[in-house]
């Protein structure tokens, strides 16, 4: 079975039973041509290259989406992690070495390993060869940060973790265990909200629904669960170059598209159950203005 009609996708997840399969393969029938394009191009740029360097042309190329195949390479490079590796030699595999964290850490990482991904075939059972690099990651961060409040629902390439010793992905203070980065973040989101969509802003406050009600989880599992994994996958292409203010774009462009149904809303339990829902349909949006553009 190809990977369009799989019920799992690429990445090793389970589709949802409302999955529009006709849809995604008619989106794919063109979208696999835009991909080829731009591996193509990849692989042209990337000849003899030992690093990717920052510069216009690898922004804009960041930008279009990193092909699978390179991803981890790229982002090894213009995350800055291959520099702090090179001058910390041994740092993650001593930080692996031992496992010793205080309880209440070491407790939350056993506890939730197991539920980090329950649709995901590569981390369902204790079995799996990524469920220990997942643990190790974990570990390692927790040693290495330990002002962080671990929220493992958020998702990890801890094979690539383990392959290349570190490289951890992380947004600084959205973790800590005052989530003070995070309580910044909401309020931006909130003041941008008041200036770029003023109607919108003005019918949530009337309506008493605070930012931190559906913008959490955005923020916390850096969209995993709102968005499909490829496209999380290109906003983590975009957040590793550019930095946090993709997390803010992303949020105000859900906002911004979902704005009609959002001021739809009469009360605080409907529009609060929106945020969760809508990212199917933004995505046949995109989808439709994708394949018009092709």
């Amino acid at each position: 079975m190809s990977t369009i009609q799989s019920p799992v996708d690429e990445y090793g997840f389970h589709r949802p039973d409302d999955f529009d399969y006709s849809s995604h393969e008619e989106f794919m029938s063109y979208y696999v041509r835009v991909l080829a394009r731009r591996a193509s191009r990849w692989d042209s740029f990337m000849k003899g290259l030992h690093k990717v360097r920052k510069s216009r042309r690898v922004k804009r190329f960041v930008r279009k989406g990193i092909p699978s195949e390179l991803r981890g390479q790229v982002w090894v490079d213009i995350s800055g992690a291959r520099k702090k590796m090179k001058l910390n030699p041994g740092v993650y595999q001593q930080l692996v070495g031992n496992h010793e964290v205080d309880e209440q850490t070491m407790h939350s990482i056993q506890t939730d390993i197991g539920r980090t991904f329950p649709d995901n075939i590569y981390f369902t059972h204790e079995n799996n060869d990524l469920r220990p690099a997942l643990f190790n990651v974990l570990v390692a961060y927790a040693k290495y940060n330990p002002r962080i409040g671990l929220k493992l629902h958020c998702w990890i390439d801890a094979s690539d973790c383990e392959k290349r010793g570190g490289g951890f992905l992380a947004v600084r203070n959205y973790y800590a265990k005052d989530m003070l980065g995070l309580k910044v973040e909401q309020e931006t989101l909130r003041e941008l909200v008041r200036v770029k969509i003023p109607d919108l802003f003005h019918h949530i406050e009337k309506l008493g629904v605070s930012y931190t009600i559906f913008s959490t989880k955005w923020f916390i599992c850096l969209y995993i669960d709102v968005l499909p994994v490829e496209t999380v996958l290109r906003i983590w292409d975009c957040l590793i170059y550019e930095g946090s203010k993709v997390i803010l774009r992303v949020a105000l462009t859900l906002m911004s598209l979902h704005k009609e149904k959002l001021m739809a809303c009469h009360d605080f339990a409907e529009l609060c159950e929106i945020p969760g829902s809508f990212s199917r349909k933004w995505i046949k949006e995109l989808r439709k203005a994708a394949t018009e553009r092709i």
